[in-house]
């Protein structure tokens, strides 16, 4: 898209300008991202009002910083504007005024940055996390701060998805402690902060089972977090949502299981689509940022253009396609789940068409599955680096799946504080660095790209944690990810049989799914 001089942009509803508080430098943060602003960017958002021009931005971001040549300027910031524009993060205003002040609270950029250094700005306007501070635990192990809180306020759910990331054995590992307190979780949120979190994911289960979610909320905005609330929708009201609208919340990611009702409750176990619908329009009325996420396998994969216009009927900001995970739930359902190779070709093909169609519009993020790659991914960004994950019951994880792995004792937030833990305890020690890694890991060229890939993956797959991810095509456990491909190919017939059914007749088979219970109901 081309950015001209006369227009009037300003930051799009789910973007927010904010302080790093560890570099006290400028920076936006959306929906699970971050770009951190050099001077010069941050001179250019922070005049992104709805109300000057481009080329008014340019002459006086010229004038800041020691009369730079404003052609070149100019350049550079409609260069800037573009890449931004293309990840949804700025909307052009109709005749511009009305938006606000976008840069209320923040410091005019200091002088003597080059301005052409925003043509590679630009190109990094993808960048996940603020700049990073390494720090040495009591180990001889490194240890990073922190971007983003995952709060699992509770394991309680009304839905039932065969791939969900709760524990297997709900009863026996997360129950039997009580879920934290309002008060509890306000400590781990002030010490998340402390720590360098910036952005916050309020999620479960269904954290709408929480009867304190507003305060928490409201806890989480007086601290700063970019806080997004991850929901199924169910139960949610009106006059609810207008409460966390209220409290502060920033981003709501409704999840959808399919593109229709017949399909989507049979995935979830749970009669929840046409209420989902409702609540999309409730979210978009009250002038909220909506996520559409939807985990894709088997039986949903071959329905990506279907769940592109159902975002487009809802208005969506961000379309997230992420390919099922198979750890948990997911490793437990992995035969009736798996697609095959051609199902994630045309799905990729489809969802790379609709990001191109409407960039600009809708943010459209595809997540590819391990299973059909030849490098792991960095999960979660590296061991116990990027992501801080807290269980209804305070237990401090690298991720949602590390209590599963034997061996490994991870502390609660009731037992030390959570700055503590973070930095140092042998949980999150285990898989710092690179020290404890194996071959192939141990000399690739990659270890300090993928970390080795996913630890609860080498466990549960090839018996060992510090094992290569036999998601690497260098793992000699890689057959294993090869035969399961095979198991999505054989099973891909009956799937595609049963999508030739109609609806209704969907609605009645039964599903080849081990569904996931819910535990008892306890008060928050």
């Amino acid at each position: 898209m081309t950015v001209s001089r006369g227009e009037v942009l300003r930051l799009a509803p789910k973007v927010r300008l904010a302080r790093d508080r560890v570099t006290g430098r400028a920076m936006l943060l959306y929906p699970e991202r971050g770009l951190d602003l050099s001077a010069v960017a941050a001179a250019i958002v922070e005049r992104l009002d709805g109300l000057r021009s481009v080329e008014g931005i340019a002459e006086e971001v010229a004038a800041a910083f020691g009369g730079a040549p404003r052609a070149q300027v100019e350049q550079d910031v409609v260069a800037f504007l573009e890449a931004l524009e293309a990840r949804a993060l700025v909307v052009r205003v109709t005749g511009g005024g009305g938006a606000g002040e976008a840069g209320a609270g923040h410091r005019a950029a200091s002088a003597g940055v080059p301005p052409g250094r925003l043509g590679r700005e630009a190109e990094r306007a993808d960048t996940l996390a603020p700049a990073n501070r390494a720090e040495r635990a009591g180990t001889d192990v490194m240890v990073e701060r922190p971007y983003t809180l995952i709060a699992e306020l509770t394991y309680r759910c009304p839905l039932r998805c065969p791939y969900c990331s709760n524990p297997v054995a709900l009863d026996e590992r997360a129950e039997s402690a009580g879920e934290l307190s309002t008060e509890e979780w306000r400590r781990v949120f002030a010490d998340a902060v402390g720590l360098g979190v910036m952005q916050l994911h309020l999620t479960g289960g269904e954290p709408l089972a929480r009867r304190d979610l507003e305060d928490l909320v409201r806890a989480a905005q007086a601290l700063g977090l970019y806080t997004n609330l991850i929901t199924s929708g169910i139960p949610l009201t009106r006059e609810r949502l207008a409460a966390l609208r209220e409290a502060g919340i920033d981003n709501v990611q409704l999840s959808f299981q399919d593109e229709s009702a017949a399909r989507g409750d049979l995935i979830g176990g749970y009669a929840a689509h046409a209420r989902k619908l409702t609540v999309a329009g409730w979210v978009k009325a009250e002038g909220l940022p909506l996520t559409v996420n939807v985990v894709l396998h088997r039986r949903n994969i071959d329905h990506v253009a279907g769940l592109v216009a159902l975002a487009e009927r809802l208005g969506a900001d961000r379309l997230e396609l992420a390919n099922t995970q198979y750890l948990g739930w997911a490793l437990a359902n992995r035969g009736a789940l798996m697609p095959t190779r051609e199902q994630l070709d045309a799905a990729f093909a489809t969802a790379a068409a609709a990001r191109e169609r409407l960039r600009g519009a809708m943010e459209i993020v595809y997540v590819t599955p391990d299973y059909f790659a030849d490098r792991p991914r960095a999960c979660m960004e590296g061991w116990a680096r990027r992501y801080v994950h807290v269980t209804p019951a305070g237990k401090v994880l690298p991720c949602h799946a590390a209590q599963t792995l034997p061996g490994l004792a991870f502390e609660g937030v009731r037992e030390r504080p959570l700055p503590e833990i973070w930095r140092g305890s042998a949980g999150l020690d285990a898989f710092r660095g690179e020290g404890w890694m194996k071959e192939p890991c141990r000399s690739c060229d990659r270890r300090g790209v993928d970390f080795g890939g996913c630890r609860c993956q080498a466990y549960h797959l090839a018996g060992d944690a510090a094992a290569a991810d036999p998601a690497c095509a260098l793992s000699p456990d890689h057959g294993l990810i090869e035969a399961a491909r095979l198991g999505g190919r054989r099973g891909g017939d009956a799937a595609m049989e049963s999508d030739r059914s109609s609806a209704t007749e969907c609605a009645e088979v039964s599903p080849p799914y081990r569904y996931r219970t819910m535990p008892a109901r306890r008060s928050a």
